[in-house]
């Protein structure tokens, strides 16, 4: 005969699902921390637990996070309403910082980077999207402002530099190109999202390797160009969780410009554009390659910092 503590009811289940998911999530030490504590505190809490992590952007990340966990809701109306902030929510949020805490970039924790007016996907196949790429994007913007132009993007990662530009020009179309299946995917996926699978195609090789009977108005790149020598000093949100693909760019740093430069002349057309974006100190050493692969009006643009940013020449 059962009595009446043997049985399990449906809330009974629910509260043990909910014991059992508690109980093996990986941030489990965070959800204790947090156990009885109101948002506030849980907020304080968190901005101290990223600093002593060495990420300096504390409280700004945790805003992030935490408007990304309450959503629909602003951080405001949850701080003035607490039945706003369910125990989900707060598993969630412990959840994600539990995975900013190894220094995964926020990117890849939220799913998601703003650039220019988009919002990207963003995955480990990708380079999270940087605000100093944009000024690649604002140059050849201002250098091509009109006319029906066909685009190419060698590297295109997550299609940030293509988007951007088929989002500001109704008229052009172009292609974005990546070793990474991966990396193309998640390219594939932001077309979509953002509208621009009409005018936005993506093909998998090595730079323009395969486009062999294709010619392009405007070439844009965003190369690997960092010293290999110098990829183990980078921050761990790169150096563990971006892709080396994207970042490695040989010994000094120029491998990938002088592949890419070797076979440019016979994507773009006559008085074509290109832009490639370059390290801080790589203007001079780029700009000489451009120039000996026969572009004329090689020129380098700074970032809103100062720093060299975009090399940009002309097929005339």
């Amino acid at each position: 005969m059962t009595g009446p503590s043997d049985s399990t009811g449906p809330f009974d289940k629910l509260v043990g699902d909910a014991r059992a998911e508690f109980d093996h999530a990986e941030s489990k030490p965070l959800r204790e921390a947090w156990l009885g504590l109101d948002l506030p505190a849980i907020r304080t809490d968190l901005v101290q637990r990223l600093r002593a992590a060495g990420i300096e952007e504390a409280e700004i990340e945790t805003r992030h996070l935490l408007t990304h966990v309450l959503a629909p809701a602003t951080l405001g109306q949850a701080l003035a309403n607490p039945a706003l902030v369910s125990w989900q929510r707060i598993a969630h949020l412990a959840d994600l910082a539990w995975a900013r805490l190894t220094r995964k970039p926020l990117s890849q924790v939220l799913g998601s980077q703003p650039f220019w007016t988009l919002d990207l996907q963003v995955t480990g196949d990708v380079l999270t999207p940087r605000a100093d790429t944009e000024t690649l994007v604002e140059a050849v913007l201002k250098a091509r402002p009109d006319g029906a132009l066909d685009v190419l993007d060698l590297g295109t990662g997550s299609g940030a530099i293509l988007l951007a530009l088929l989002s500001e020009r109704p008229d052009w179309r172009g292609v974005g190109v990546d070793l990474s299946p991966a990396a193309l995917d998640v390219a594939r996926r932001n077309g979509e999202a953002c509208g621009l699978t009409g005018r936005a195609q993506f093909a998998e090789g090595r730079w323009g390797g395969g486009l062999a009977d294709q010619g392009f108005d405007i070439v844009v790149s965003n190369p690997p160009y960092i010293v290999s020598e110098v990829m183990k000093t980078l921050d761990p949100e790169v150096r563990d969780f971006e892709p080396a693909l994207a970042l490695d760019g040989g010994a000094g740093g120029l491998d990938a410009y002088r592949e890419i430069l070797a076979d440019l002349m016979r994507l773009l057309r006559p008085g074509g554009l290109f832009a490639c974006e370059i390290g801080y100190d790589q203007g001079e050493a780029v700009s000489a390659l451009a120039r000996e692969t026969g572009l004329d009006g090689v020129s380098v643009m700074a970032d809103l910092a100062g720093q060299d940013r975009v090399v940009i020449g002309y097929n005339s």
